[in-house]
């Protein structure tokens, strides 16, 4: 029997991907000015793995490791630069990302907090 729905579960998972997505655009701001620096950013495993299968022509190219049973993945960005250092980060797309991911962050924390209270009023009977 399960005490609590799929719903907290979906929550914590989510969270843990917007907590790896703010430590992964922190890092990209904090080395803005790092000589061939690689941005890095977080993507969902079940996305990527998708990818990646699609695009698997053996089944010895590329194993999805057993690391990324977390739901996301944080990978380097590659191909571009920006700067004349080898340094492929945007400022102005990290702090745009930067401000999203708060926001969504917020928004997962505030629904957490609802099912919460939710769970308080049922235990204590209804009369908060």
């Amino acid at each position: 029997m399960k005490l609590f729905s799929d719903t907290f579960s979906v929550l914590e998972n989510s969270l843990n991907y917007s907590t790896a997505k703010n430590r992964a655009i922190s890092n990209n701001i904090a080395n803005v000015d790092t000589p061939n620096y690689k941005a890095k950013d977080v993507s969902f495993s079940n996305v990527l793995a998708g990818e990646l299968q699609a695009n698997r022509t053996d089944s010895r190219h590329i194993p999805f490791d057993e690391d990324n049973r977390k739901g996301y993945k944080t990978f380097e960005r590659t191909g571009t630069t920006y700067n004349h250092n080898g340094n492929n980060v945007d400022i102005d797309k990290e702090m745009t990302e930067l401000a999203n991911n708060q926001i969504h962050y917020q928004a997962l924390v505030d629904r957490m907090s609802g099912k919460f209270r939710s769970l308080e009023s049922v235990i204590k009977g209804g009369s908060a």
